[in-house]
C-alpha cells in the first residue's frame, strides 16, 4: 500500500451529475487530491447515498432529468443540513447558479472545469466548513466568557461611551465612531459586536488608509479570476465575509472617491459584486465605521460624499482623548499593568507613587495607544514588585511638574519632544501637531539633540 493511501481522507465528497465522464473525470481528480469521493447520476441516488454515508461536499449538476440540482438542493438541505454544497452549471444557466446561491449554496463553478480552479475551490470549502464546526462548538462556550470589550474607565465621559453602545448594539443601525488617532475606537467597533445579537457571527476588520485604492477595492469587494494580473482565482472580499456579522471600517475618511461609490450602493443594497464579476452576491452585515478626521469638513470641501456620509452617521459615538479624561489614566495604567505583567509571565507589579504622578502629569499627545505602549515598555524595563518613574520612557518622566519657573524655550524643548514620542517619530505628522514645517522640526531636532528613544 502506497503512503498517500495510508492516510485519512482530506474529506468526502459527493459527485451528482447525468454525465458519466463528467462524474469518472470528477472522481479520479479528488481521488487523487486524497478526498473519499462517492458519485451518483440522478437525485434518488444522490439521496440514497447522502442518507448511507457522511459527506462533507455536494457538487451538484444544475441541469439534469427529473428532479435537477436545484429541487435535488433543496431536499438535501431538509435531511443532510449541514452539508455544504457546491453546484455546477453552464454559462448559459448563471442565473440558476444565482438561484442556488441565494438557496444556501456555497458557491458555483461553470463548466467547462479547469482542475485548478475545481481543487482550489472545494479547499476554500472545506476549510470554511471546519471553521463553520469549530464555531459552533465554541458557541456554548463563548456565551459564558463573552462581555464587554476591554473599554477601561471610570470618568462620566466613558460611562457615557458604554451608554451609547449599549444603546446601539441591539440593534443593526450603522455606527460611526470619531476621535483621535489611539483613543481605541476599534476596542467600541468590537464592544458594539460582542453585546449584539451578531456576536457569533465575524467581525471583519479594514483599514481603509493602509491600502490602495484598488488592492481597497478587492479586499472590500471580492474579485473574480482573471480580473486583474495575479488573480489566479475567485476571491471573497470582506463584506462577503462578514455574512451575519460586522464589518469595521477603520479610517473611513481616507476612501477615495471610486470606492465610495461603490461602498454607498454597497451599504444600501447588502449585495456586492466582485472585482470582474457581474453576478451581484448577497451578504448580511452590519456596519460600524471610524474616523479621526472632520467627515462634515472633507463633505463642504468635496473630498467625501455627502450620501455616503449620511449613510454612515446613522448613530455617532464620539471618543475623547485621554488629555479630557485624566481620570482614567490610573484606571487605564493598572489595567495595561496587569495585562503585559501576564503576559510575560511577570510577576505582579504595582505603580510607585512618582510614576503614577508623571502619568498624570503627562499630555498624552498618543492617547490611549501611548499609554499603553509606555506601560509596555515599563514592564519590560522595571524590576518587580514596582514600577518606578524611570522606568517610564524619558518623556514622560520629564512631564513631572518642576519646581521653578521655565524658560520659553525649556517649555518649547520639552513639548516638542513629548509630540515627537507621541507620534512615534513621524515627522510629518509631528509637524502638523505643531504648525510647523517639516524642515522647521528637523532643525530644532538637531538643535535639541533628540534622539528617538527605542519603545
Amino acid at each position: 500500500m502506497s503512503e498517500s493511501a495510508r492516510k485519512e481522507p482530506l474529506g468526502s465528497i459527493l459527485v451528482v451529475d447525468d454525465e458519466p465522464i463528467v462524474l469518472q473525470s470528477l472522481g479520479d481528480w479528488f481521488r487523487q487530491d486524497g478526498y473519499h469521493v462517492d458519485t451518483a447520476s440522478n437525485a434518488k441516488e444522490a439521496l440514497r447515498l447522502a442518507a448511507e454515508r457522511h459527506h462533507d461536499i455536494a457538487l451538484l449538476d444544475i441541469k439534469m432529468p427529473g428532479v435537477d440540482g436545484l429541487e435535488l438542493q433543496e431536499r438535501l438541505a431538509k435531511e443532510v443540513p449541514d452539508l455544504t454544497v457546491i453546484v455546477m452549471t453552464a454559462y448559459a444557466s448563471i442565473e440558476s447558479a444565482v438561484r442556488a446561491l441565494k438557496a444556501g449554496a456555497y458557491d458555483y463553478i461553470t463548466k467547462p472545469f479547469d482542475p485548478d480552479d475545481l481543487s482550489h475551490l472545494v479547499r476554500r470549502a472545506i476549510e470554511h466548513r471546519s471553521l463553520k464546526s469549530e464555531n459552533a462548538r465554541l458557541k456554548e462556550q463563548l456565551a459564558s466568557v463573552a462581555g464587554p470589550a476591554p473599554l477601561v474607565g471610570v470618568s462620566s465621559a466613558m460611562r457615557h461611551v458604554h451608554e451609547l453602545i449599549d444603546a446601539v448594539a441591539a440593534s443593526d443601525a450603522t455606527v460611526l465612531v470619531r476621535g483621535e488617532s489611539g483613543t481605541g475606537k476599534e476596542l467600541v467597533a468590537r464592544a458594539i459586536h460582542a453585546r449584539s445579537p451578531r456576536r457569533f457571527g465575524p467581525l471583519v476588520v479594514v483599514n481603509c488608509g493602509a491600502l490602495p485604492e484598488g488592492v481597497l477595492e478587492s479586499a472590500l469587494f471580492g474579485h473574480e479570476k482573471g480580473s486583474f494580473t495575479g488573480a489566479q482565482y475567485r476571491h471573497k472580499g470582506k463584506f462577503e465575509l462578514a455574512d451575519g456579522g460586522t464589518v469595521f471600517l477603520d479610517e473611513i475618511g481616507t476612501v477615495t472617491s471610486r470606492v465610495q461609490i461603490e461602498l454607498l450602493r454597497v451599504l444600501e443594497e447588502k449585495t456586492v459584486t466582485r472585482v470582474g464579476g457581474t453576478v451581484p452576491v448577497r451578504t448580511d452585515f452590519r456596519v460600524v465605521a471610524a474616523t479621526n478626521q472632520d467627515l462634515e469638513a472633507a463633505v463642504r470641501d468635496g473630498r467625501f460624499r455627502e450620501d455616503l456620509f449620511w449613510r454612515l452617521n446613522v448613530f455617532v459615538i464620539d471618543l475623547p482623548p485621554l488629555r479630557e479624561r485624566p481620570e482614567d489614566i490610573q484606571a487605564l495604567a493598572e489595567h495595561f499593568l496587569e495585562r503585559f505583567a501576564t503576559a510575560m509571565n511577570r510577576p505582579a507589579m504595582s505603580l510607585a507613587p512618582a510614576a503614577l504622578e508623571a502619568l498624570r502629569a503627562y499630555s498624552w499627545p498618543g492617547n490611549v495607544r501611548e499609554l499603553q505602549n509606555a506601560i509596555e515598555r515599563a514592564v519590560v524595563l522595571g524590576k518587580p514588585p514596582t514600577i518606578e518613574a524611570a522606568d517610564l520612557p524619558l518623556r514622560i518622566g520629564e512631564s513631572s511638574p518642576r519646581s521653578g519657573p521655565m524658560s520659553l524655550e525649556e517649555v518649547e524643548k520639552g513639548h516638542i519632544r513629548r509630540v515627537l514620542d507621541g507620534c512615534d517619530w513621524n515627522i510629518s505628522q509631528a509637524a502638523k501637531v505643531l504648525g510647523i514645517d517639516r524642515g522647521t522640526l528637523y532643525a530644532k531636532i538637531r538643535r535639541y539633540g533628540f534622539e528617538r528613544v527605542p519603545a
